[in-house]
């Protein structure tokens, strides 16, 4: 009987792989990203009510968020359509908001949902590094690595049953583990950390879709650096899930070369 259930399990994970049109691997997705993007509304919207929001209209930081985004955000949807790819952004209604808070983080949600705290741009310091970051949390987010922790985790914890059967037997569990799954809201338990395979995509491709916006793209590395001195001995929450250290930057470093050849200077 054991033995039954493991070639279950095992059959479940392989019935439930899919490739990525983004990375070209296949992750496991026993999630639809139809679903989880409905899910990410309720949750970013919730979210935005329990926290301060800032104006783009009276507030300078906001107003750069908004810019960073709707620049990266245009340019990757004419990058993917003209490449034939324009299902990867299929429901895709991006959001930009910043929040007034000290907490050295940020985040984008199925959908392109994205949230950037104040308490991460005295780290950024200019326009060009906070482009680094939204690309690289656009890129978790486009890649569907939040799908695959999802995913992940249902099997583990929920019997990797459909997602909206959770939602209806298992509601705050399933609430739970979205926004685990997507590093937000430390209060329901300790964030999820990335996967180095997962953290390689989002540093490759934020670079790229960084370039794409006009945003040059070796300003990452500058950025990266003073994100370690930053971290001191109590890393801040942007870095429990996405760790700063030597063998990033050499990363990033051989990630160049094919980022520089997406890169025009805006005017």
């Amino acid at each position: 009987m054991k033995k039954f259930f493991s070639l279950l399990f095992i059959a479940l994970l392989l019935a439930g792989c899919a490739l990525n049109l983004v990375t070209g691997r296949k992750q496991l997705s026993l999630v639809n990203e139809s679903d989880v993007q409905l899910l990410a509304v309720t949750e970013y919207n919730t979210f935005l009510k329990e926290n301060k929001v800032l104006s783009s209209s009276t507030n300078m930081d906001a107003k750069m968020v908004d810019r960073v985004g709707a620049r990266i955000a245009n340019s990757i949807t004419k990058y993917y359509n003209s490449h034939e790819k324009g299902s990867v952004l299929e429901g895709y209604k991006w959001e930009f908001n910043t929040i007034d808070s000290k907490e050295v983080n940020a985040w984008c949600m199925p959908g392109g949902k994205l949230v950037v705290y104040t308490g991460l741009l005295p780290v950024t310091q200019n326009e060009t590094a906070l482009a680094i970051v939204m690309g690289h949390e656009i890129a978790h987010s486009i890649a569907k690595h939040g799908t695959e922790r999802m995913s992940q985790a249902m099997v583990q914890q929920l019997g990797g049953m459909a997602l909206e059967v959770a939602l209806a037997q298992k509601p705050k569990e399933t609430q739970d583990l979205f926004l685990l799954s997507y590093g937000i809201g430390s209060q329901v338990g300790a964030i999820l950390p990335w996967s180095r395979q997962q953290e390689t995509e989002a540093d490759k491709f934020g670079l790229i879709y960084a370039a794409m916006a006009g945003y040059n793209p070796q300003e990452a590395i500058p950025f990266w650096q003073r994100m370690s001195a930053a971290s001191g001995a109590n890393p801040p929450e942007f870095l429990s899930t996405h760790p700063s250290d030597e063998t990033r930057i050499r990363r990033l470093k051989q990630f160049m070369p094919e980022a520089l050849k997406y890169y025009t200077p805006r005017n």
